[in-house]
């Protein structure tokens, strides 16, 4: 069945592998991907389908309601993958406000645009929401976050997520819409915004920079490669239970520090560099202000229901996101220096 598919934050991190996925693996779908590009979206991520005949990008900002509104008549948008979100705790610190507008009133304004245009069929479509396992607040030692774990957010992200979680979920009470939300545990792998830890401390130790860790780093955190996490979106997509809530994680937790401490043994393994080189980078800091302790998945609803688990073992995982970095410096010149925003110009301005 033919269906026409509105990803939101496509050209970021996560929403460039699941629109590479769902590009190749589904040829007659259309993916429309639809992205503000601000400081995270890079479209050179998706240079590999740019031009395949069932991919459109569309600039615009989940802000603009009258934007949303055109894009579901003109594309004939059948459902929606949101992901579209401000998703850096340091940044939500700093700046509550830019959170609330982008992942509570953009998701109220897609969730208006949604039902407007599907007005009469709601059980025909699906808005499917991509969320975090944040949500859930801080654990500490033993337990998991399931499913029906109470919301207990700790920082203005994740507050900001809640709502907009508990939106998606009150327009299915209310207004009868066909929704799915699923929560996932810490993304890594190709493509990861250099600001997030993995990808910063392979920028800093290639370059020889301090690696800067919060308080003792002693914080956990459940580690996903991204393209599972774009497999277990295709898989929810196309067989979650509407209304249901899938969380997403990795079996897989790690100090921070011991993640640090992971990438500077295989770091200096492959550049060469004599063992213990790059420990010497590691730069205890500040904590960040409220920074949960511990968070866990358990992944075995969506394992038992829809038959989802990781693929990749965490040190093959990590082993090939290094690999990717380091064959990519291109990339990464590009992001750390602020020249992939002028992508867009280069080649979507005149077409």
């Amino acid at each position: 069945m033919s269906k026409t598919i509105l990803i939101t934050g496509g050209a970021g991190f996560i929403g460039s592998h699941v629109i590479r996925l769902f590009v190749e693996k589904y040829p007659h779908y259309q993916i429309v991907n639809l992205d503000a590009l601000t400081y995270a979206g890079n479209l050179e991520n998706l240079k590999e389908v740019e031009d395949a005949p069932n991919y459109t990008f569309v600039k615009a900002d989940i802000l603009e309601e009258q934007a949303l509104a055109h894009i579901f008549a003109a594309y004939g948008i059948t459902d929606v993958i949101h992901l579209a979100a401000e998703s850096h705790v340091d940044r939500s610190i700093s700046d509550p406000l830019a959170f609330v507008k982008t992942n509570v009133m953009g998701t109220v304004n897609l969730l208006n645009a949604a039902k407007k245009a599907w007005m009469g069929a709601l059980d025909q479509h699906l808005f499917y929401h991509v969320s975090t396992d944040e949500v859930y607040g801080s654990l500490h030692e033993g337990g998991f976050f399931v499913e029906t774990t109470p919301y207990d957010p700790q920082s203005p992200y994740s507050a900001s997520k809640a709502a907009s979680d508990h939106f998606v979920r009150a327009y299915a009470n209310t207004y009868h819409m066909k929704t799915v939300v699923s929560n996932c545990s810490n993304n890594y792998g190709p493509n990861h915004f250099p600001e997030k830890l993995i990808p910063l401390c392979i920028h800093n130790i290639k370059s020889n920079k301090p690696l800067p860790v919060y308080g003792k780093g002693e914080n956990v955190r459940d580690w996903l490669y991204v393209k599972d996490h774009a497999r277990a979106i295709d898989v929810v997509f196309h067989r979650g239970k509407p209304g249901e809530t899938y969380n997403i994680g990795g079996f897989n937790e790690w100090k921070n520090i011991d993640i640090v401490r992971l990438l500077c043994k295989k770091m200096d393994e492959k550049l060469g560099r004599e063992k213990g080189t790059s420990e010497k980078l590691i730069t205890f800091v500040q904590d960040r202000a409220g920074h949960d302790l511990r968070y866990a998945i358990d992944a075995s609803k969506i394992k038992k229901e829809l038959g989802w688990e990781p693929s990749l073992q965490f040190d093959e995982g990590i082993d090939q996101t290094i690999d990717w970095y380091l064959e990519n410096e291109s990339w990464l010149e590009q992001v750390t220096s602020g020249a992939y925003q002028e992508y867009y110009q280069k080649h979507y301005d005149n077409r």
